[in-house]
């Protein structure tokens, strides 16, 4: 069935490429889509909150394998190990917020939600193919409350790429089996001003840790101006993935003795994504813009495990699957999601000030089915033992003026309130309950343009994160009156350029009054109230153009704080939380000349905890334990040959450095060790 979608998607592909290259190049129209940034120049200037864009050239230059790979040069973000189908199961933290599934981060595609769920369970099971992006946007401070919930440490935002004209193919492959195909063909109407491309990627992997991946994933991106001040797109995705992985790691012999086979070789984790993308943007006057996105998805997750007997430093040992009892068992889910977020934006004078109004409203609905299965084979079916059906609904209205005070003042408060409701349906006992709340989340920013090359900015605003449905109601379907994460945040900043110069610094203040903390279990992962807490640090960016084509850009988060507040059951005062290492720095020296492009860049991790004790010395099963740390160092080239053909090519982890990259959720996962790959691509015009 897979090879018949992939051979029907190329043959569209190939007749779209076709038919648009035998068409007269258009005029350029831009896709509408909810950007968190946004591409005018001054852009940046007019948010009181830390930006970083990482645009198609830099990831070109760069050549990650994942988008956690490029994420991984943006102050401030922590990525934790892979689990397997590199990258495809992100990990990411931000200000020192622990990574475990990017439950403290809000990911965004084109402005809409690709967590499968926002209020019943966000843990992110879904990572886009880096392959099929133009950029990435983050935010951090106040400016991310009005794209929803769980969003306290930042938003990222991936931004996928806008047909052009034309047909082009790639390819690349590297050890460890990883292999990759990617076709995008595309192009425009000059009579009607529509554009469509389609972009079909096949990347397979055996794996560093024998837990190799088959994924393919399939775009289709088209708009059309429909009036003169009227823009319409669709966008549709589909993504399928089958990892070879689990939550069982290395035991500290296993990783001593640099075992590289899979330690639960029966497991695996498969995913399928199906989302449509609406995008309407209106320009009812040069002042007054209406955007328009209605998003939905589904997401299938089923997650077979093994059941394991024992666990020694040496290995894990499972339950044979002889017939005789339950010895697999499926953890499998399926959500839904569909949502409408409207904005407007107006730009207007009073009291002598230039101001601009804006406002949005989102309504959003998910639903989750839950099943763990029982199997007494290796077969991925068995006897139902758990079953829910569970709904969430929410209402968001946010607003924000941005009051121009004088031509370089300006301050900006906002206020969103988010009216949300869960329910919880067990099918097999026929129980059932369910939640309700109401969160006023307020802000308050401000922007001082000191000189033309240097701007100051600050925030102040409060976080917030629904309690997931899993802890806000019990299985008996009793309300637990459980508190939403909340904490108080600060920011203040400086940034600017001049001449070769660009730079960014930020200090940070993340206050908790009730902080929900990630624990690893050998079943998973346990979120529990840890009660209160405090993040403090700082960011640092600099970059430099040198002469001769080369130039350096560098980075470094340093967050000193990052405790529990009093003694609770999930941590004691003054203890670190879990996976927040005091310091991340990157450095990279890049070479730019007559179409090639040549990378170095260093990354270094500071040592971390694995659980709120802040255990140092390792357990026997290596599920808790300093994690120390790590620097590595990668290589990245590109050449453009000519205008159609270009080659690239990267080498990870040079110095094959052998690091942990994490004890959760049930042992030790070691750091990617040397990999590299090599590609090219030939564009027909």
């Amino acid at each position: 069935m897979k090879q018949q979608k992939l051979a029907w998607a190329s043959s569209m592909a190939l007749a779209c490429g076709w038919s648009f290259a035998m068409g007269i190049e258009a005029r350029e129209i831009d896709l509408p889509r909810i950007d968190i940034v946004g591409q005018e120049e001054n852009a940046r200037s007019k948010i009181p909150g830390t930006v970083d864009v990482i645009n198609q050239k830099q990831l070109e230059i760069l050549q990650p394998l994942s988008l956690q790979d490029a994420l991984k040069t943006v102050p401030g973000v922590n990525i934790r190990g892979d689990e397997g189908g590199l990258g495809s199961i992100p990990n990411i933290g931000i200000r020192g917020l622990n990574p475990s599934r990017s439950q403290k981060a809000l990911l965004l595609e084109d402005g809409a939600p690709i967590h499968p769920s926002l209020f019943i369970s966000n843990a992110s099971y879904y990572s886009p193919p880096v392959d099929r992006m133009s950029g990435i946007e983050v935010l951090k401070g106040a400016s991310g409350l009005q794209y929803g919930p769980s969003n306290i440490g930042g938003v990222v935002n991936y931004l996928t790429k806008t047909p052009e004209h034309g047909f082009k193919v790639s390819g690349k492959a590297g050890n460890y089996g990883y292999q990759l195909a990617q076709i995008e063909a595309g192009g425009k109407s000059e009579s009607n001003g529509a554009v469509a491309g389609l972009n079909i990627i096949k990347s397979e992997s055996n794996g560093y840790q024998d837990n190799g991946y088959k994924m393919y994933d399939i775009l289709f991106k088209g708009g059309i101006s429909i009036e003169p001040n009227q823009w319409l797109s669709v966008k549709y995705t589909h993504y399928d993935n089958n990892i070879n992985t689990s939550y069982v790691g290395l035991r500290p012999n296993q990783y001593n003795n640099k075992i590289s086979s899979n330690p639960a070789p029966n497991d695996n984790f498969v995913t399928q994504r199906n989302a449509v993308d609406l995008n309407h943007a209106w320009e009812l006057s040069p002042e007054t813009k209406l955007n328009t996105l209605v998003y939905w998805s589904r997401l299938g997750r089923d997650y077979w495990r093994q059941s394991i007997a024992t666990r020694t430093a040496d290995k894990t040992s499972f339950n044979s699957c002889d017939g005789s009892k339950a010895c697999m068992f499926g953890r499998n889910r399926e959500f839904q999601m569909l949502g409408i977020d409207t904005r407007i934006s107006h730009a207007y004078s009073a009291m002598g000030m230039n101001n601009i109004f804006e406002s949005g409203i989102r309504l959003h609905t998910e639903s989750q089915s839950n099943q763990m299965v029982a199997s007494t084979s290796y077969a991925k079916s068995g006897r139902v033992t758990g079953h829910e059906e569970n709904k969430a609904n929410s209402l968001a209205i946010y607003a924000q003026n941005r009051f121009s005070i004088t031509n370089n003042i300006a301050l900006i408060p906002g206020l969103r309130i988010e009216s949300y409701n869960q329910s919880r349906n067990n099918v097999l006992n026929q129980t059932s309950g369910s939640a309700k709340n109401l969160e006023t989340v307020p802000q308050l920013g401000a922007t001082w343009q000191l000189t033309p090359e240097l701007q100051m900015y600050s925030s102040v605003y409060k976080g917030f994160a629904p309690a997931q449905l899993a802890t806000a109601i019990n299985e008996k379907g009793v309300d637990q009156q459980l508190d939403p994460e909340r904490s108080t945040n600060f920011e203040f900043g400086l940034r600017g350029q001049n001449s070769r110069l660009t730079y960014d610094a930020a200090v940070f203040s993340m206050d908790f009054s009730n902080q929900i903390v990630n624990q690893s279990l050998a079943a998973g992962i346990s979120k529990a109230n840890g009660g209160k807490s405090l993040h403090q640090g700082m960011e640092l960016a600099l970059g430099y153009r040198l002469r001769a084509g080369w130039s350096v850009n560098g980075n470094m988060t340093y967050i000193p704080v990052a405790k529990f507040v009093g003694n609770s059951s999930m941590g004691r005062d003054g203890n670190r939380i879990p996976y927040t290492p005091d310091l991340i720095s990157n450095l990279g020296v890049n070479y730019e000349k007559n179409g090639f492009n040549s990378l170095i860049s260093l990354n270094y991790l500071s040592a971390q905890f694995s659980d709120s004790a802040n255990s140092i010395p390792a357990n026997a099963i290596g599920t808790t334990g300093e994690v120390p740390s790590a620097t590595t160092v990668n290589w990245s080239a590109n050449y453009i040959i000519n205008k159609s053909l270009k080659v690239f090519g990267v080498v990870n982890n040079v110095f094959n450095r052998r690091y942990i990259s994490s004890r959760s959720p049930d042992g030790i996962f070691a750091g990617a060790p040397l990999n590299f790959q090599a590609g090219m691509s030939y564009q027909f015009y």
